[in-house]
This record gives structure tokens, sequence and C-alpha cells, in this order.
């Protein structure tokens, strides 16, 4: 069997076992679901994406114009940020009140540039986290939370129910643990609340940031390479890599004056994820443009 067939094959039964046990990963109770309403089969043919799990919805007609394993949670990795900043906005905590990375925000996997003792404002941490996808500065906002890490875990939790994320279930602030798992379409849903908060759609957006870590500035940039290309309309995105969960990304953007949100889960390859939101949008202009009535002369 080749590399893709074993890919396929480990993601296959990644579904089956996040279709058997989501349920028991959820807590608290189940809120009604909030049901998303399916196009028919677009034309032309569906975009031949390399993600294993996918949706693209167009917000501004509330309609799916694609989807592949839409409904099954599976792991997020950094994707969990966006639903940590949320909680962080809605907790009012002071953006400007300052803020020591400690021994406790190191932990075995969070690699980081921020050395234990760094002091950065929340709103600076904020800014990393969504950006840079800064590990530390997550797991610090959360440590900060009003009632700390349990706390805030409960609070994104209890965010997920509110927002009808009926498939998610959170464990940590970060994203490096892969119990953090939700459906793309749980994850459209994060995204289109996250697109309303302006802070986040800045610090997610944000190319570049410099900031003062020890005696030296130093500089921060965007993990996703789309966000600087003049040519791409994004309101917010985040991207996301553990090994269970692959390369992840979801975004909202405008393609031909609609608000698309986009969710891409499981890519394999670097850039399999930035090259499939390519796809996404060409597929979509494609068929905007053959939909079109031609003007009457």
């Amino acid at each position: 069997m080749n590399h893709l067939g074993l890919r396929t094959t480990a993601f296959a039964g990644l579904l089956l076992a996040a279709a058997a046990s989501h349920a028991a990963a959820i807590s608290g109770g189940t809120p009604l679901p909030v049901h998303l309403k399916y196009a028919g089969r677009a034309s032309p043919a569906a975009p031949a994406l390399r993600s294993s799990a996918a949706l693209v919805l167009d917000a501004t007609h509330s309609s799916v114009l694609y989807s592949r394993h839409s409904d099954v949670a599976v792991p997020i990795a950094s994707i969990t940020k966006l639903m940590t900043a949320l909680v962080i906005m809605d907790a009012g905590q002071p953006l400007d009140e300052q803020l020591e990375i400690t021994a406790e925000d190191r932990g075995p996997r969070r690699g980081s540039r921020l050395a234990p003792g760094t002091t950065l404002s929340r709103g600076e941490l904020l800014h990393l986290a969504l950006m840079s996808s800064e590990n530390r500065a997550a797991h610090a906002l959360g440590r900060n939370y009003p009632g700390g890490l349990p706390a805030c875990v409960e609070a994104m939790n209890a965010k997920a129910r509110e927002l009808g994320m009926t498939n998610a279930h959170f464990a940590e602030p970060t994203g490096l643990s892969d119990e953090n798992v939700a459906s793309p379409e749980d994850l459209s849903k994060l995204v289109m609340a996250a697109a309303k908060v302006p802070q986040i759609r800045e610090y997610s957006t944000d190319t570049r940031l410099e900031v003062r870590v020890g005696r030296r500035m130093m500089r921060f940039g965007n993990t996703d390479s789309l966000v600087s290309r003049p040519d791409w309309k994004i309101e917010v995105q985040k991207t996301g890599y553990i090994s269970r969960a692959g390369r992840c990304l979801v975004m909202q953007t405008v393609i031909e004056d609609r608000t698309i949100v986009i969710v891409l889960l499981h890519s394999f390859g670097k850039h399999t994820r930035v090259a499939d939101a390519r796809r996404v949008r060409k597929w979509m202009e494609a068929t905007l443009l053959q939909a079109t009535p031609p003007a009457s002369t």
C-alpha cells in the first residue's frame, strides 16, 4: 500500500473512532442542534481537495457549498485558540494588564520563543496566540483566566454549547492535546462567532508583531501565508498542526462579494491546506461565473 493509501486508511480509522466516541467526550448538557442548509451538488465538479475533512459555507446565503466528513469530530490542533480567544474576550479582563510567562506555561510539547520570565500584556499574548499560534502565550492566557485554567476550559466548553457546536470538546487552551475535538460544522460556527470580535479579526489576520522579550525586540509573523496576499480578503483565520490532526486551516473570507467560511482539516504536507484554500476559491469563482447569466445586449 502506498503512502497516500496508508494516510487515507489512518484517517478513515480516526473518523470511525471519533464517530463512536465523541458523545462521551462532550461535557455538560447537549444543546438543540443548529442545522445548516445543504445546497445541491455544485457545478462544475466539486473541488479536488487534499484535506480529509472539509466544509465550505456561503454565510451570505446560509448554505453549504461543499462538505466532506463535515459532521464528525476530529482533533483540531491550534484551531482551539479561536475558542480560547473568545472566552478571554468574553471575560472582559484588561488587555493592557501585564502577564508573566512562567514555568507552568512551558509544558513538554509547548515549543515557544517566549522564555519563562517574559512579561507581555494580555493583548500582546492574545495577538501572538492568534497570529503566530504561540502556545505558551495561549497557556498563560488560560492560566490567568478568572478561576484559573480549569475555569477557562469549562468556559470553552460552555461557549461551544452556546454556539451549537454539538460535537466539540475542549481539554486545554493551546490545541496541543488531541482531546480537543470538533467537526467542520462545529468549526464553521466558531469561525463566524470569532469574526464578530474586532480584536480577534485584527490579531488573527495581522502579518507581523514586534514585542520586547528580555532585552531585545523579537519579531513574530503569521502562520497563514494567505493573509499577506493582496488578492485575498480574509476577515478571520487560524492554522493548526499536531500529528493526529494533520495540517488545519479555518477562515472567513470574501469571495465574489460573498462571505465564505472555509474549514480544512487533516491535510498532509506543509502547503496542502493553503493550496486547498486556493482550490476552493478557484472552484467558487468558476462556479459563480458559470451561474451568472450573460448580460443583455
